[in-house]
């Protein structure tokens, strides 16, 4: 049983300033929780009991809405709002860690997977997501819970989403075999020459070897960024395999302003 998640939320979030100056982008609120709380509350309801976030060197926003705050909860009691404590409640038997990735050095979506490759150890799997989007499932069933299901024990999978065609030149796209098996990510690729229209949304089930991979990945000498779908690639070029599977609920980005706007009216129309 997979109990283990890696959260990224490093990271200025530069796509969202001025904003992100003072709240980091994985805190914008979606209704009245932060982004950060759907990816959390979905692996929760998959079973994971361990979150591994991986923040911004020296980011205290994320722990402090992850604790108790006594002030807040004095409060309430004086102030009679008991009623209030459930909106605050932290999550029950769920345990976070924090793994601070230094703003200094490397870069890169494989960075902070890199980082937390450790605390998973032989024989373990974890989810790897990022903390700035999420499925959405109006009946409030779990797509990670959906992706672990339709991984193989001791497998490697990822969540990827079917949009129109004629809008996969902004995205990473996945090419599948006939029996959903991952063959690669082709990154923007013109309509007429994308090998299909699912496109990768960094949502990941991956086992000891796949994160070892990543891990080594990071620690090879290259310009610019470092990209885990490189790596993923890498690893199944050198004959690794991914299942593909395809989400069911609606894809939210809060990365983007309209993404954000998009996020929030689908929530709250929902509530």
């Amino acid at each position: 049983m997979i109990t283990k998640a890696i959260i990224s939320v490093a990271g200025w979030g530069t796509r969202r300033l001025p904003i992100t100056k003072s709240i980091e982008k994985c805190m914008l609120p979606i209704g009245n929780r932060p982004l950060v709380d759907y990816v959390v509350q979905d692996c929760i309801k998959a079973g994971i009991t361990d979150i591994y976030f991986v923040i911004t060197e020296g980011s205290t926003q994320l722990k402090q809405y992850y604790s108790d705050n006594d002030t807040l909860n004095q409060y309430l009691i004086a102030s009679s709002k008991n009623d209030a404590f459930k909106l605050i409640a932290l999550p029950e038997n769920v345990t976070f860690h924090y793994i601070e990735q230094p703003q200094s050095g490397k870069y890169g979506t494989a960075i902070p997977v890199a980082l937390a490759a450790k605390y998973i150890v032989d024989q373990e799997s974890a989810v790897v997501v990022g903390g700035d989007d999420f499925i959405y499932n109006a009946d409030g069933s779990s797509e990670i819970k959906r992706l672990l299901d339709g991984t193989s024990e001791g497998g490697n999978s990822m969540l990827a989403v079917n949009i129109p065609r004629e809008q996969v030149s902004s995205y990473g796209v996945v090419e599948v075999s006939d029996t959903h098996d991952f063959v690669q990510i082709v990154e923007k690729p013109t309509p007429e020459y994308a090998p299909s229209t699912l496109i990768n949304i960094s949502k990941y089930v991956l086992n000891h070897d796949a994160l070892a991979a990543i891990a080594d990945f990071a620690q090879s000498s290259q310009a610019g960024e470092y990209y885990i779908t490189d790596s993923i690639n890498q690893y199944v070029a050198g004959g690794g395999s991914l299942k593909v599977v395809e989400a069911v609920g609606e894809y939210l980005d809060g990365g983007s302003t309209d993404g954000w706007l998009h996020a929030n009216r689908v929530v709250l129309g929902d509530i």
